[in-house]
């Protein structure tokens, strides 16, 4: 097995990390999570991700009649890679770039295609994902949002919750159920709701973070056309699959695990413990060497992946093998970042004299709100045992 890159694709990786150098916002937009509302961020955030399409860099593997360029995912894949290793802002249109575009491409109408697709690619519009709700959370199929067919549109009440980016965002990818008397995984619709509509309400909720990346939004006789239905009528839950895999794929990013490894290595030996770096003692050098094995593993497990994506093979059970080990991974490696810093573990982002610039504490709330979302790791262990290891479902 070869795991080397084609000198063409090596020197396409010169290419791109040329232009992120050259290219990359140097202030002003952070990371991309703190949930920020106000025109001017939103415009710096909708402009870095234009460069970046211009230059041709999103979305490279979509067709190239929905703005793509038909190219390998090997292409993607290396400038996924190096706008981590640059620690590049997250894109502002990651939800429909990386979940709801690869849905609508399978299951979309060629009208919805044309509409939506462009504006994705260029962030002239912003999605986001209507998914969990109160008291339907791992149990989604239990949504409760009503969507009602009068004429031709959907009348939808109801309320999502954990909506990341909704404060901000132009639309939403929505679940509702249509048939309340279907079974529970029956009955479900996916739909395309304006977020500007009338009707339309969205509260930002402060999360341990300290941040307002998370929002509830609520539904008052919300008015869809019935042209913004994905799929079937009472046949969502199909096309949630679809966006769910698209969406743990994204969680359990390989290259983002190395880049945090690397930077836990480097906060290891800037610490001293008993005279001599935490890379010297025993102990955590034999934690170090664990969370690298991990690493390693998830990084072969990737690139198996890609190689399947590449032979036009069906994808299995890897998302979820993606989201569990790839969001469990990140959060151990900031709980050892934590335990490593002590009681300066405790410092908030703020203080002068907190480490590695207040990194550590933060990605260890953070990356646990991602072990839960996206499923929760126990929902992945499920689907993993019963789908992919073919063992007898739980009751």
């Amino acid at each position: 097995m070869d795991l080397n890159f084609t000198p063409e694709e090596d020197e396409f990786r010169l290419k791109v990390r040329r232009f992120l150098e050259e290219n990359i916002p140097k202030s002003g937009l952070g990371d991309g999570r703190e949930g920020r509302e106000d025109k001017a961020w939103l415009g710096r955030a909708k402009e870095w991700q234009r460069k970046l399409y211009e230059a041709g860099y999103v979305a490279m593997a979509w067709p190239k009649e929905f703005g793509g360029q038909a190219l390998e995912p090997v292409r993607q894949s290396i400038v996924n890679d190096e706008l981590v290793r640059a620690k590049a802002p997250y894109l502002i249109g990651g939800s429909g770039l990386g979940m709801l575009g690869p849905t609508l491409i399978s299951w979309g109408t060629e009208e919805q295609k044309k509409r939506y697709l462009p504006k994705i690619l260029t962030a002239e519009e912003i999605w986001c994902q209507g998914y969990s709700e109160p008291g339907s959370g791992s149990d989604l199929a239990s949504l409760r949002t009503r969507a009602e067919i009068v004429g031709d549109e959907f009348v939808v009440n109801g309320q999502k919750v954990w909506t990341s980016g909704a404060q901000y965002s132009d639309m939403m990818f929505c679940l509702v159920r249509t048939d309340p008397e279907a079974p529970k995984h029956r009955g479900i619709s996916y739909i395309l709701i304006d977020m500007h509509a009338p009707g339309v309400t969205v509260r930002p909720l402060v999360q341990m973070t300290g941040d307002r990346g998370f929002n509830e939004v609520f539904f008052d006789n919300v008015r869809v056309p019935r042209k913004n239905l994905v799929g079937k009528l009472n046949e969502g839950w199909i096309v949630a699959n679809a966006t769910l895999f698209h969406e743990r794929n994204m969680l359990g990013s390989a290259s983002g695990s190395e880049q945090r490894f690397n930077r836990l290595l480097a906060l290891a030996k800037s610490i001293q413990r008993n005279g001599r770096p935490l890379t010297e003692d025993a102990v955590f050098r034999q934690r170090l060497a664990d969370l690298e094995i991990r690493v390693e593993a998830m990084r072969l497990h990737a690139m198996r992946q890609l190689t399947d994506q590449i032979r036009g093979r069906q994808p299995g059970i890897e998302a979820m093998i993606n989201k569990l080990v790839g969001t469990e991974l990140n959060h151990d490696l900031a709980t050892a970042a934590m335990e490593a810093m002590g009681d300066d573990s405790l410092l908030a982002r703020d203080e002068q004299s907190v480490l590695d610039k207040g990194y550590w504490p933060y990605e260890w709330m953070f990356s646990l709100g991602l072990v839960i979302g996206g499923g929760t790791s126990h929902i992945q262990k499920n689907i993993i045992a019963e789908r992919g290891l073919k063992m007898p479902k739980s009751r």
